[in-house]
C-alpha cells in the first residue's frame, strides 16, 4: 500500500493538477513548488512529457513505481489496447472505487477506510486497497466508518457527488456494473504517454 507523507501540495503544483482532491485548500496550483521562478514556458522533450505523465498517474492513484510497473507489464500483456487496459486496472482498484462511489473524501482516506477495516465486499471485511473489483461486487461501509464526521458529510450533504457511469450507488454501498474504459477518465491522464514511457 502507498502511503506518501511528505508535502502534497507540492506534488500537485508539480504536476499542475490537483492530485488529491484538496480544491480551493490548495494554492498556487499555477505555479511550480521551488523559490526561483518557473513559471516560464520551457521546452520539454518527449521524455520529460512522458515522465510527467506516469508521474501524475502515479501519484494520483497513489501507488508506488513498483506497483504501478507491473500494472503496465499486466495491462501490455492483455489482448486490444494497452492504454485502456491500464485505466481499467487503476480504475479497479478498491480505494479508487470507495472515492469513486462518494464515500470517501479523497483517495488517501478512501485508502485508509480500506486498510483499517472500514470497507466491506459482499458484506465481508476486505483490507486490500489494491483489490481489483469485479462486476456486481457490493462495496460497502462499515457501521463504524458511516459514523466518521467526514464521511457523514458526504452523505448527509446537499451536494452530491457525480458517480461515474460504471458504477451505482444506493446509500451507503455501492457496485460495479461494467469496467471503466478510458473516456470514462475525465482527469488529465495521457495512457499514450505512460505505455512509451515503459516501451523505452
Amino acid at each position: 500500500m502507498a502511503k506518501f507523507i511528505g508535502p502534497k501540495d507540492k506534488l500537485s503544483r508539480r504536476e499542475g493538477f490537483d492530485l488529491f482532491n484538496k480544491g480551493a485548500k490548495l494554492r498556487k496550483i499555477d505555479r511550480k513548488p521551488g523559490q526561483h521562478d518557473q513559471t516560464k514556458n520551457k521546452k520539454v522533450s518527449d521524455y520529460g512529457k512522458q515522465l510527467r505523465s506516469k508521474q501524475k498517474a502515479k501519484r494520483f492513484y497513489g501507488v508506488f513505481e513498483k506497483q504501478f510497473r507491473n500494472y503496465v507489464l499486466q495491462a501490455n500483456k492483455t489482448k486490444g489496447k494497452a492504454g485502456e487496459a491500464l485505466i481499467t486496472l487503476l480504475e479497479r482498484r478498491l480505494d479508487n472505487v470507495v472515492f469513486r462511489l462518494g464515500l470517501a473524501p479523497t483517495r488517501p482516506a478512501a485508502r485508509q477506510f480500506v486498510s483499517h477495516n472500514h470497507v466491506l465486499i459482499n458484506n465481508k471485511v476486505l483490507n486490500v486497497p489494491s483489490y481489483q473489483v469485479n462486476i456486481g461486487e457490493v462495496i460497502s461501509l462499515s457501521k463504524t466508518a458511516i459514523e466518521i464526521p467526514a464521511v457523514k458529510e458526504l452523505l448527509e450533504g446537499e451536494e452530491k457527488p457525480k458517480i461515474p457511469d460504471w458504477l451505482e450507488r444506493d446509500g451507503t454501498s455501492g457496485k460495479l456494473i461494467r469496467y471503466p474504459i478510458l473516456t470514462d477518465v475525465r482527469e488529465p491522464i495521457s495512457v499514450i504517454d505512460i505505455i512509451e514511457f515503459y516501451s523505452r
